[in-house]
């Protein structure tokens, strides 16, 4: 699942180095923290968050498959 979410968050932004992935599992839910940097911000949530509710989207059907339950959060 953070290689998902590694690609998709690595071809949005233009700094590639400033991005920052930590999983936190805590049994059945996993939190992903990610950090960018603060000019790839607005390019990660995008417009009124579409982009972002996206990448949940995809990470909370990927997490569905292995019975477990994912969120992510965006840190700036």
């Amino acid at each position: 699942m953070k290689e998902i979410l590694e690609t998709i968050i690595t071809s949005l932004v233009e700094d590639k180095e400033a991005v920052e992935i930590k999983e936190i599992d805590n049994g059945k839910t996993i939190v992903f923290e990610v950090k960018v940097a603060q000019s790839d911000m607005g390019k990660v949530i995008g417009r009124q968050g579409r982009i972002a509710r996206s990448i949940r989207t995809v990470i909370k059907a990927t997490a569905n498959r292995e019975q477990k339950r994912a969120t992510v959060e965006f840190i700036g």
